[in-house]
């Protein structure tokens, strides 16, 4: 045989961190190209077999007839002929089934890991009979799939070259993927650069400034900031008592889109943003609180979802509001037993300063409901360590009162390939949380972590207020690899949000 070597992958490749490829769309692929096919079973497409010629198409298929490579979705082949001009060829199983977008997603991300196996400077992709925008949202999973964070790195070496996914219309695929799967992808790594970047280069200060240069030039944009006399003007006692015992003071970030119809009612997406959660005086123990650099992935996620939005022209008005606060154990700092008033009102009896999340939630979403009147509020938080118990970390954890508003996110969640997993809200979780001294206690070590917390957060939801609650704490970080979800900072829920904003303008 005229193969200098034949290796075989029959697992689900999973990409690992490594520097970005560029994405790109072209009608055929070059001689110098490292080529990867998309396969449906066994035997090589026709348009590969024209492509490649008889006697290495001939060669490929004894090769993958000797490794059973059945072209099982998710299974890859990587094959180094000397039979063809391409010198690199590699298959990716995609099955007999017909892919949604989430799983075209999910190849153009297996695509980008073979691509790192290759020393060529552009790997094309063929996928016979997909249309334009099944390859737009393979090369948005492409740049998901690759993200790795390298910034500390002395050593990172930079990545030249593309993975260009051939068309017959490369130009359609083209204007598909700059019309909304780019600015996606690019929100998503945004979120993960947010998440991983550490507590002493992001707080709450330096949130506002990377999220106004995000926003930089964006049409329909507008951004507001309260800063501490503003939160004390309105009242908000329960992100102040958070961020007190921090040097770095609290922030509420306020991105509002508008390209729906004027007058139209937004959706609100709030995030918890605490840049850095120690514990406050209830102090977490040492092992993994360095992840505690990541607590402020929701309002990381919320912020991205409008940045994807508004770069994409989506006809939906949309705000984000990200809660931002260190929680720090100084001198200064709130304490078990400490009570404190939110803007809302409403005194809370403080039972551990770790259950700080909600607290700065607590003031957020109330703001929203009375500066915005929402047409929806969806809450985003790394809020509890039981929901990572309870649902591992292939869902994130749904609350909501009404049974339609969850019905409309676990639809995005299924579409959007981000999936949700909805959880009980009870009479008896208010129960759970009501004090002895005050309204209501922020934490109650006897009840539910996860539907406690949800209940604590609706007690500042309006009843008439479409809402719904999403604990994150199982999904922010990917401790096992998926194919756009690498080791890491995840960006969970952007693809999200903005799937279901674009559904509520269908």
């Amino acid at each position: 045989m005229r193969f200098l070597s034949v290796l075989i992958s029959l697992l689900l490749l999973t990409p690992s961190a490594w520097a970005q490829r560029e994405a790109a769309f072209i009608e055929a692929p070059s001689p110098d190209d490292a080529l990867a096919i998309a396969m449906a079973g066994p035997e090589l497409p026709e348009a590969a077999t024209a492509l490649l010629g008889e006697a290495a198409s001939a060669d490929l298929a004894r090769a993958i007839t000797a490794a059973n490579f059945t072209g099982e979705a998710g299974v890859t082949a990587t094959l180094f002929s000397g039979a063809t001009d391409f010198g690199e060829v590699y298959a990716i199983g995609i099955g007999p089934e017909d892919l949604r977008l989430r799983d075209w997603e999910d190849f153009g991300a297996r695509a980008a890991g073979l691509a790192k196996l290759s020393g060529a400077e552009r790997v094309s992709v063929m996928a016979p009979g997909a249309s334009a925008e099944e390859l737009a949202a393979a090369a948005g999973g492409a740049m998901m799939g690759q993200y790795s964070f390298d910034k500390y790195k002395s050593d990172a070496e930079p990545v030249t070259g593309s993975i260009a996914f051939v068309s017959d219309n490369a130009s359609e695929a083209q204007r598909s993927y700059d019309a909304r799967r780019r600015y996606l992808a690019e929100a998503t790594l945004w979120a993960r650069d947010m998440q991983s970047e550490p507590a002493n280069v992001l707080y709450p200060e330096e949130f506002v400034r990377r999220a106004r240069a995000l926003f930089n030039g964006v049409s329909g944009v507008s951004i507001s900031v309260l800063d501490e006399r503003d939160m004390k003007r309105l009242g908000m006692g329960a992100i102040l008592g958070v961020g007190q015992g921090s040097t770095r003071p609290p922030r509420i970030l306020i991105v509002r889109y508008n390209g729906g119809a004027a007058g139209d009612a937004p959706l609100v997406f709030a995030g918890k943003g605490i840049t850095f959660d120690s514990g406050g005086i209830s102090i977490k123990g040492n092992s993994g609180m360095w992840m505690m650099k990541a607590d402020m992935t929701g309002a990381a996620v919320v912020t991205a979802a409008v940045s994807s939005l508004a770069k994409s022209k989506a006809p939906v008005n949309v705000i984000a509001i990200a809660a931002l606060a260190e929680n720090m154990p100084d001198g200064g700092a709130q304490r078990p037993g400490d009570v404190v008033r939110a803007m809302s009102g409403t005194t809370i009896e403080i039972m551990s300063t770790d259950a700080e999340g909600r607290l700065v939630l607590a003031d957020a979403v109330w703001h929203a409901q009375e500066e915005f009147d929402p047409a929806l509020l969806v809450d985003v938080a790394t809020l509890t360590g039981s929901v990572g118990r309870a649902l591992g970390d292939e869902y994130a954890g749904l609350f909501a009162r009404e049974d339609a508003i969850a019905e409309r996110l676990i639809a995005a969640g299924d579409v959007s390939g981000e999936d949700l997993w909805r959880l009980p809200l009870h009479p008896n979780h208010d129960q759970q949380i009501k004090s002895m001294i005050a309204d209501v206690k922020n934490a109650d070590t006897g009840a539910p972590g996860a539907s406690t917390g949800a209940a604590f957060i609706g007690t500042f939801v309006k009843p008439d207020t479409p809402w719904a609650h999403l604990d994150i704490a199982g999904v922010d970080w990917r401790q096992e690899p998926q194919p756009t979800r690498p080791l890491g900072a995840s960006g969970f829920g952007v693809r999200l949000l903005d799937q279901l904003a674009r559904d509520s303008v269908e």
